[in-house]
């Protein structure tokens, strides 16, 4: 397919005039557009229309100490290009404001929010701009900045909680849930607006449980970035701990050994397959289905305890390290990875007949939660539920890393976006990544896997990306003096994804809200960081 490409810098000045004011290439797939001022609508604009260009993600940067302002950065993607666009915008420090894309394009709400509690920079024309991060109560700080100390010590929260939007109505009715659950799992409030059983509306309200995860990069030397990078979600630790090597070692322009890239891929489909199929089997258990989530259960700790005897960690932490892995593996853990595959890819197909089978089981997840394909793309929706709901992105087609390129696999999308859908997405999903492996068993594995990290020069600036198990994780960073980060921003696909669950349960029953729920899967601390 032919390759997309973004308009060269003489057709963005021939546009803009001196609204842009230069365009340079970091790499090979990453360019940054410098534009004169905050106001980016018009490049956005023309970006998403003429060149039919997604915004993946927005972000800002405290650059006050040394260029004199903060910087707002817009990252673009097309479909076809492996380039990614990314659009610098300065916001001064004597008026810390920007203009709002979110009333044009929602998927920035929660992101330019972000910025507002993180940073102070206010963004104009918001059309909701209550605190998101930060909670209600928290005095008015901004963590993010360069001048708040991370060892500050903040005085006891005063003042008013979250006011969620009233119930009003004749027999309409509102049900809190959470923040604190009866399940293991991390606080998130719901609030549900109902009129009888069916779910009128849905109020959200996360980072109950932030972590500052973002500041503490800042204090770290690079080689124990990694370990942080494990912990954003730990589900998810060997996707984040790869995407943040990726960004250092295109900061320091460090190849990785192919032996490393191919085990890279190995263990993040891995982490793929042990995530989907728990989740496999979570839905069949939220209506009713207790004997499949069984067999789902005991497949899952068949590979998590696969994962331990390749890495000696069963959520696969402590493997990925800059430069490529901490340690190769012996013939005989070949062959145990082989031989589980084959084991795994026979249960499961057991396993998704025994689904297949069971009647009341479709007719309680088909036609339940849907999210529509258009209002999916307004969100900027990614992942397992971008694809059932006809958002045709994969980092790993889309901008290969790891050994992708290797490979053939198809990716499943699907129109009708409802809990059947996004069930059906994981089963292929599994499908293809069992052959991934099997792929990837087949090269020599014998070589060299790990290079030295040599001294990382300051003031690099590098974009990962990578296909988590749930979607789209974005880690850039600006490295600093020393060997430490001056920046890392961390975008888990669960920040896109919540206010996908908010539509999805509209219409449906409060009986049907933990299957819509478990479903999408969402990480609170993927979320929270």
């Amino acid at each position: 397919m032919m390759q997309a490409k973004f308009p060269p810098f003489s057709a963005l000045r021939q546009k803009f005039g001196g609204k842009v004011r230069s365009l340079h290439a970091e790499r090979e797939n990453e360019s940054y557009l410098l534009a004169a001022d905050p106001d980016i609508r018009g490049i956005s604009e023309y970006l998403r229309g003429e060149y039919n260009a997604r915004l993946v993600t927005v972000f800002a940067e405290d650059r006050c100490a040394v260029e004199g302002v903060f910087f707002n950065y817009y990252v673009f993607e097309q479909k076809g290009n492996t380039e990614y666009l990314i659009v610098r915008a300065p916001v001064p420090v004597d008026d810390p404001q920007f203009p709002s894309l979110s009333a044009d394009l929602p998927a920035a709400n929660w992101q330019e929010r972000e910025i507002q509690d993180w940073f102070g920079l206010t963004a104009i024309g918001h059309p909701n701009p209550r605190r998101v991060a930060l909670h209600d109560n928290w005095p008015d700080v901004h963590p993010l900045r360069k001048d708040f100390p991370i060892d500050t010590v903040l005085p006891p929260f005063e003042g008013e909680r979250h006011t969620y939007r009233p119930a009003l109505g004749e027999g309409v009715f509102q049900i809190p849930v959470g923040p604190v659950h009866a399940g293991i799992i991390e606080p998130g409030h719901f609030s549900f607006a109902v009129a009888g059983e069916p779910i009128l509306y849905l109020q959200l309200r996360m980072f109950y449980t932030h972590k500052g995860t973002e500041k503490l990069f800042e204090e770290l030397p690079v080689h124990k970035g990694v370990f942080l990078a494990e912990s954003i979600s730990g589900d998810s630790s060997f996707s984040h701990g790869t995407a943040f090597c990726q960004a250092i070692e295109a900061a320091a322009a460090i190849e990785v050994p192919l032996r490393a890239l191919i085990m890279r891929t190995i263990l993040l489909e891995l982490e793929r397959i042990y995530n989907h199929v728990a989740d496999i089997g979570a839905m069949a258990a939220d209506v009713g289905f207790v004997v499949a989530n069984a067999h789902a259960s005991r497949l899952r700790e068949l590979l998590v305890t696969l994962n331990e005897q390749l890495t000696g960690n069963r959520l696969l932490r402590g493997m990925v390290c800059a430069g490529g892995v901490r340690r190769g593996w012996d013939a005989a853990q070949l062959d145990t990875l082989a031989g589980t595959i084959d084991a795994f890819a026979k249960e499961f197909k057991d396993l998704i007949r025994l689904v297949h089978s069971s009647e009341s089981t479709r007719d309680r997840l088909e036609h339940t939660g849907v999210l529509l394909p258009a209002k999916a793309k307004d969100l900027g929706i990614v992942g397992v539920a971008g694809r059932a709901s006809g958002i045709d992105l994969d980092v790993r087609r889309d901008h290969p890393y790891a050994a992708y390129r290797r490979f053939s696999f198809r990716v499943p999308v699907y129109q009708a976006g409802d809990v059947w859908h996004r069930m059906l997405v994981r089963v292929e999903e599994v499908s293809e990544s069992i052959g991934i492996i099997r792929s990837a068993i087949d090269h020599d594995l014998h070589e060299e896997f790990r290079v030295p990290v040599p001294p990382i020069p300051p003031d690099r600036c590098a974009l990962s990306a990578v296909e988590g198990w749930r979607g789209e994780i974005i880690h850039w960073i600006r490295t600093g003096p020393g060997n430490r980060l001056e920046r890392c921003k961390i975008k888990d696909p669960s920040l896109n994804n919540w206010p996908a669950l908010v539509e999805a349960v509209q219409g449906n029953i409060i009986a049907d809200f933990p299957v819509i729920n478990k479903s999408f899967n969402l990480s609170y601390s993927g979320t929270d960081r």
